[in-house]
């Protein structure tokens, strides 16, 4: 919504709906399979829904973060200052083969 506030609607098998954050603020979202990723506007990341692969429990705290983007289970933040986070399945190599070096904003 325009107020930043979060609107979820549909499947609701791992919280994809009950447990959306509350709130306003929110500039970005992104969904995978069964979790969501939400972009604050003070550069924080909050996630919500599945976490079988640490969709939700490995997920980066602070703030500097400036976009995000889902896959099927695993998730990409891009920091203020150019490095990639990313957190969830690494099975294929999602997380693996993260660039380690800066400079991608």
């Amino acid at each position: 919504r325009d107020d930043g506030t979060v609107v979820t609607w549909g499947d609701s098998l791992a919280g994809q709906r009950n447990d959306a954050p509350t709130g306003a603020g929110f500039v970005a979202i992104e969904c995978g399979h069964i979790h969501s990723v939400g972009l604050r506007d003070d550069g924080t990341v909050v996630t919500w829904g599945g976490n079988s692969t640490g969709q939700r429990d490995d997920a980066p705290t602070g703030a500097g973060f400036v976009a995000i983007a889902c896959g099927r289970r695993h998730s990409v933040g891009l920091r203020d200052d150019g490095t990639v986070v990313t957190w969830g399945a690494t099975s294929s190599g999602e997380r693996n083969d993260t660039p380690t070096c800066g400079g991608f904003v």
